[in-house]
């Protein structure tokens, strides 16, 4: 049981770093126009360190900010900051390769016009299709058309066209509620209904708890409100997007401000982004056999005070050895950062590196 409220950044309420002050802006479904974008990249520019960090909830970081009210303003004639009440849990990650950010638009806007789930934890957790089902959300949504192992059966949603907001394919007639990461059965016909209700049953039941799977009978208690059904389970999955000219990714997860600009893009919670055919792309890991490819790192040292080594610095020098899976950088035992799934991991003890596997 928590014994005290999460302490996620915002985009208004900075995180107080050992670089400055830290913005957290979400990106519900990860889409941004291409104004957007530039709105975001001037800000890191202008008001903060110029660097733009990739979550890997799909949301962007500014650091080095001195406050966070130009910022919030700024955001918020962009159309990215809807709602200051609601705005820390506005995390909705959507697979990046299907029609679905209209669906995202709709379920952002519902749970920003209910007053109540404004104290929603900031860990709160929204998924949106196939591929990103086995994150870990709260709450999540698979469309009905795909099959209990995963694959798509036919009729089930193609991907849309790169960095298309408000395009969808036609929308099944049922959807596969998951709950805890994990699916119980439950079959709904009105999604956006779907996820307010479970979020706010989820805020009756949790106390003090962050997220869905550490409250106790949560899950069969949500379940229970729905009722379950006999159709075969569907089983959740994690499927990256492998980088290539469409999809490239980020080292470390970090874009100069100066990058893409005037670029529509979408950005994926393996932090690469989904931009036009065309785009320049300099810079980014475009070749699926880069050694950059799967290798992630928190921000460690100077920008964390809790980081006990500059872990991007040792990412990098460790560049090119081999390895047979993702791996993440860690500064402290905290482990923030690290990706879901079978991942090997580096974490500083202040004498070294600890591996986990």
């Amino acid at each position: 049981m928590r014994s005290h409220p999460d302490a996620c950044p915002g985009a208004v309420e900075l995180h107080a770093a050992a670089d400055g002050g830290l913005a957290r802006i979400r990106v519900p479904g990860g889409t941004l126009s291409a104004a957007q974008w530039d709105v975001v990249r001037l800000a890191s520019l202008e008001l903060g360190s110029g660097s733009i960090e990739l979550t890997s909830r799909a949301n962007l970081q500014i650091r080095g900010l001195a406050d966070g009210v130009e910022l919030g303003a700024r955001l918020a004639a962009a159309g990215l900051l809807p709602s200051a009440s609601h705005e820390r849990i506005r995390n909705i990650i959507a697979a990046p390769l299907e029609d679905n950010q209209a669906l995202v638009d709709e379920i952002d806007a519902a749970l920003c016009a209910d007053p109540a789930l404004a104290s929603l934890p900031g860990r709160f957790l929204v998924t949106a299709g196939a591929s990103v089902s086995g994150l870990g959300g709260d709450i999540g949504l698979v469309s009905g058309d795909v099959g209990p192992a995963g694959n798509d059966a036919p009729g089930a949603a193609r991907p849309a066209s790169v960095a298309a907001p408000g395009i969808r394919s036609a929308t099944p007639s049922t959807w596969i509620l998951l709950l805890a990461g994990r699916d119980t059965g439950v079959r709904v016909t009105d999604p956006v209904d779907a996820v307010v209700t479970a979020a706010r049953l989820f805020q009756q039941l949790r106390g003090t708890s962050w997220r869905l799977s550490e409250v106790d009978d949560g899950v069969r208690k949500i379940t229970a409100h729905f009722g379950a059904t006999e159709a075969p389970r569907f089983t959740p999955v994690v499927t990256p997007v492998a980088p290539s000219p469409v999809t490239p990714g980020v080292p470390l997860g970090r874009l100069d401000a100066h990058q893409l600009p005037g670029v529509p893009l979408r950005l994926t919670p393996w932090r690469s982004l989904v931009v036009p055919a065309g785009t320049d792309t300099s810079g980014l890991i475009t070749d699926p056999a880069s050694p950059w490819h799967g290798v992630s790192a928190c921000t460690g040292r100077p920008g964390c005070a809790k980081s006990l080594s500059d872990v991007r610095a040792d990412a990098r020098a460790w560049l090119g050895t081999p390895h047979d899976r993702p791996v993440h950088w860690s500064g402290c035992a905290r482990r923030c950062g690290r990706p879901a799934g079978d991942v090997t991991e580096f974490v500083a003890t202040g004498d070294g590196y600890e591996e986990i596997r």
